[in-house]
């Protein structure tokens, strides 16, 4: 029996991935692809916008959500259990995608399908990071080494490691194929710009890359690599890997994850405003997730990266469903000021009912 092909999707908050993934399977020509979707934190955004995609191969059935925490640090609790699941389904998968949160090591998971009982029935395909090319272009993951030197110089406690810019490395590092999305927002001296910097994030090994618009690339170029990363990853090491030889188990300190509330949204682009200026004002990563609007019948999508804010109305709220206003809100673990943060978002929804 031929093994079944598996993609991971990786790359940083707000790259891109679900919307790749969306558009994949709107464009699956025929495949019967399951999804697992794993997130920092416990509102499972991404997986509920790929359910609602509107095609056959979106089935609830066939998309596995994952919340307990990155999948690179939960392999042998949450990983093999659901690949075991998925194996022993009745109707045999032409394909397995799995999108990794944002915030996860590629490593540990490629290297979860050299466990025997994955190994004789799975392949990894290969690993597609998606990259923010807009995102690095503005700076948003390279350490500024004078900047850095100057603060070790100020204060010797400073830790030197910049946990952005070595997860970014590393997700590139797993590559077989890196997407620069959002080449749409920069001109051609900006993407040359973008090539460079990831080209020295990858150590060295060169790599095909894709400009993309909006996630959109054909199927048959994210599906059908033949890459078996599994027999590849420990050539491919993480920063983590790299620096605790001795298997010290990795972790997510440096981040945090929350899940904000705020009551009925009277007018979008005043909630819009009101968020950018919660942007502006915190070190918030990502903020993401779905908000209720004051007589809209459909649920208010929600995703910012950076100061970047964008909204639109994916599809009604079903029928039981409760309609609330929920963002998850994702940062640096001594950048995020929990408290003040919960407030202004709440305050948004509650001068919003105060004005309808």
């Amino acid at each position: 029996m031929h093994k079944i092909p598996a993609t991971v999707v990786t790359g940083f908050l707000g790259a891109g991935k679900t919307t790749l993934i969306r558009n994949l399977l709107q464009n699956a020509g025929g495949r019967r692809i399951a999804l697992i979707i794993n997130e920092f934190g416990d509102l499972g955004v991404d997986g509920d916008l790929l359910k609602g995609c509107g095609v056959e191969t979106c089935r609830e059935e066939d998309v596995v959500e994952l919340t307990n925490g990155c999948i690179c640090c939960t392999v042998a609790d949450d990983f093999i259990p659901t690949m075991t699941k998925l194996l022993e389904r009745a109707d045999r998968l032409d394909h397995i995608v799995i999108e990794t949160s944002g915030l996860a090591l590629p490593q540990p998971l490629v290297a979860a399908f050299n466990w025997p009982d994955v190994k004789a029935r799975v392949t990894v395909d290969g690993v597609v990071t998606v990259i923010d090319a807009a995102a690095v272009a503005a700076g948003r993951f390279a350490s500024d080494e004078g900047k850095l030197a100057e603060q070790r110089a100020a204060d010797e406690s400073l830790d030197h490691d910049d946990p952005l810019e070595e997860l970014f490395e590393d997700q590139i590092r797993a590559a077989d194929l890196l997407i620069l999305n959002k080449a749409d927002l920069l001109d051609d001296a900006g993407l040359a710009s973008v090539r460079r910097t990831v080209e020295e994030a990858s150590g060295g090994r060169v790599m095909k890359m894709l400009p993309a618009e909006h996630g959109k690339l054909p199927a048959d170029i994210l599906l059908g690599l033949g890459a078996a990363t599994e027999d590849r990853i420990a050539d491919r090491r993480s920063h983590h890997e790299i620096e605790h030889a001795g298997g010290e188990p990795h972790d997510h300190d440096d981040f945090e994850s929350f899940v904000a509330e705020a009551g009925e949204i009277a007018d979008v682009a005043d909630f819009t405003m009101g968020l950018k200026r919660l942007l502006e004002r915190h070190d918030i990563l990502r903020l993401k997730g779905f908000a209720h609007v004051a007589g809209k019948p459909a649920r208010l999508v929600v995703q910012a990266v950076g100061h970047r804010i964008e909204t639109y109305f994916d599809r009604p709220w079903a029928q039981g469903e409760a309609r609330q206003t929920r963002l998850v809100v994702i940062g640096l673990h001594d950048g995020l000021d929990d408290a003040t943060i919960l407030a202004d978002i709440a305050a948004l929804g509650t001068k919003a009912a105060k004005a309808a």
